[in-house]
């Protein structure tokens, strides 16, 4: 499915959507950490989190995820802060065995103010967003404009639940 342009402009050119999510491990731990982690990073402001949901794996196996996303402003270039992200992933001891493994952290840049980049390194919008719950739900709590109805009734048979609401990182 695929998103209207005009939807893209909804976020200012530098705020970011970032999809968090993690299976292995103290899973809620550590999304918070990561969180914070990423309100500590370089020219970057957390500008709010959604709720933490709880997922199936999708095209994968293991435990249920915990998802969420973060809205953050950031005046870092784009592949700069992809590699601050995927730092934050090794700091949670994240490895990449294969493709769709469990993991014990996901960052994922979703979308990026009405930016667009097809290089294979980063994809913005993020190529499957519109095809996953554990994204667009949490995405329309926080910024609403960015996902439409029709959009969530698309995802809606996907089984996500509300594990925590707002603030859960902050315990």
């Amino acid at each position: 499915m695929n998103k209207p342009d005009s939807a893209l402009a909804a976020l200012a050119a530098d705020t970011v959507a970032i999809g968090l999510g993690a299976n292995l491990g103290d899973a809620q731990q550590t999304l918070s950490w990561a969180v914070q982690a990423l309100a500590q990073l370089a020219q970057t402001q957390l500008l709010a989190v959604s709720s933490l949901y709880s997922t199936k794996p999708i095209d994968s196996s293991g435990p249920d995820y915990l998802n969420a996303v973060a809205l953050v402003r950031t005046q870092q270039a784009p592949l700069a802060f992809l590699q601050a992200l995927q730092a934050l992933e090794l700091q949670a001891g994240r490895e990449r065995p294969y493709r769709n493994a469990p993991r014990t952290l996901d960052l994922d840049i979703e979308l990026w103010g009405e930016w667009r980049s097809e290089d294979p390194v980063l994809i913005v919008p993020h190529p499957c967003m519109w095809e996953r719950a554990f994204v667009l739900v949490p995405l329309a709590e926080i910024a609403p404009q960015c996902v439409s109805a029709e959009q969530l009734q698309a995802v809606a048979d996907q089984g996500i639940e509300r594990s925590q609401s707002q603030g859960w990182w902050q315990k």
